[in-house]
């Protein structure tokens, strides 16, 4: 009892950072183009992310918990819970020490180096699923890549559909509703398919009425902000007010993929502890991702301006064409990604998506020494995680 409450506790904490610097990070766009204030921002992660962990995260939440290391192969129940309480102090220590400076380090980076860790001490090279491994290091490579491809050609057409049209505001009005018309597609169809277990045909017949919805309804929103004289001005608006939509899907997206770094080890140490011994099966009760969400949305309040000035600010400058790119490409890949249960850095995603944009506007107006301060924290996530959780496995042990 004493252990599963302490556990639960644990993660909490590494949900506090979590919100403290990804949450931060996948809002930040929002923030720094001015769409929505920081306030409003902590209020839609509190829904959202509590949401997307409810209704996807269990899928990646599986992943973490028992496909990188080989859990049968410890053997020892009592080594594999101190184990994943390892993993989870050791992440914690590190995303909270890299907020404080501001860099937006990969809470999912952080997590898995604490699973490496712990399973290289308690068992050596043997235990460690490489193959697994291997296809989450390869998304952690193309995220960023994807991310900052379907930004840059977002933008792009965005530049090319309204700003470079004769009348730039009126093409706004149609352009921003069928963006986000596609995103509600995108997020009906796979919530069909996934949560609700039904094929892709299936997932169509919801997700294509889902979207055309979204985009009479936006249509008719944004149809009513008044004409001016500077057209770009009113380009911006639209942009803002389709940018807080778009938060909303990054804040949803978020909650489904990055909720499994804090709640996957709590998962596991609450499956062992109820059944005795591990099975192989693992049990995620509701409660547990609604712990991780709370501990998320309470951690973007307290610390997350930090990191939200990196991102929203540092690297390029943003405005609402740029942010709502941004966020449209982040959350479309990172969703994609946690519906196939693959745990992708939502940070690498982000800031793939902000340089997207920028190389977009020419590479002049990106910030390319913070860009290389973010990598270098990056490369430095997984050791530093695996060498801590390997050292307080030891000492608990």
């Amino acid at each position: 009892m004493i252990l599963t409450i302490a556990a639960f506790f644990i993660g909490f904490g590494m949900a506090f950072a979590i919100g403290a610097n990804d949450v931060a990070n996948s809002m930040s766009t929002a923030v720094g183009a001015k769409a929505i204030t920081p306030k409003q921002a902590v209020f839609i992660a509190a829904i959202l992310e509590f949401l997307g962990a409810l209704l996807f995260g269990a899928h990646v939440t599986k992943t973490i918990a028992k496909g990188i290391v080989y859990l049968d192969r410890i053997g020892e129940p009592n080594f594999i819970l101190y184990g994943a309480i390892s993993a989870l102090i050791a992440s914690t220590i590190w995303i909270l020490f890299a907020t404080f400076w501001g860099m937006p380090v990969s809470t999912t980076h952080s997590i898995i180096g604490g699973m490496i860790g712990f399973g290289l001490a308690a068992g050596g090279l043997n235990v460690i699923n490489w193959i697994t491994l291997a296809k989450i290091v390869l998304t952690w490579i193309t995220s960023p890549l994807i991310g900052g491809a379907i930004a840059f050609v977002i933008f792009k057409f965005i530049s090319w559909s309204i700003l470079h049209r004769k009348h730039p505001a009126k093409a706004a009005k149609y352009v921003a509703p069928l963006l986000l018309g596609l995103a509600f597609y995108t997020i009906g169809t796979l919530f069909v398919v996934k949560v609700m277990k039904n094929n892709i045909v299936m997932g169509n017949f919801i997700g294509i009425p889902v979207g055309i919805g979204a985009f009479f309804v936006s249509y008719l929103s944004l149809r009513k902000i008044k004409s001016g004289s500077n057209e770009y001005n009113i380009v911006e608006s639209v942009f803002r007010k389709a940018q807080i939509v778009t938060s909303c899907y990054v804040s949803f997206s978020h909650g489904a993929n990055d909720v499994a770094n804090a709640v996957a080890p709590v998962a596991l140490i609450y499956t062992i502890i109820t059944a005795g011994s591990f099975t192989g099966t693992i049990s995620i009760p509701k409660y547990i991702l609604a712990l991780g969400g709370l501990g998320i949305s309470v951690g973007v309040a307290v610390l997350g301006y930090k990191v939200m000035k990196t991102v929203g600010h540092d690297i390029t400058e943003l405005n609402n064409t740029r942010g709502f790119s941004i966020d449209f490409a982040t959350a479309t890949t990172v969703l994609v990604a946690s519906t196939m249960g693959m745990p992708i850095s939502t940070t690498h995603t982000v800031v793939g998506a902000v340089s997207g944009v920028g190389f977009a506007r020419g590479i002049e107006v990106v910030n390319v020494g913070i860009l290389k301060s973010i990598i270098i924290s990056w490369f430095v996530t997984v050791p530093f995680a695996a060498a801590v959780s390997a050292l307080i496995y030891v000492i608990l042990v």
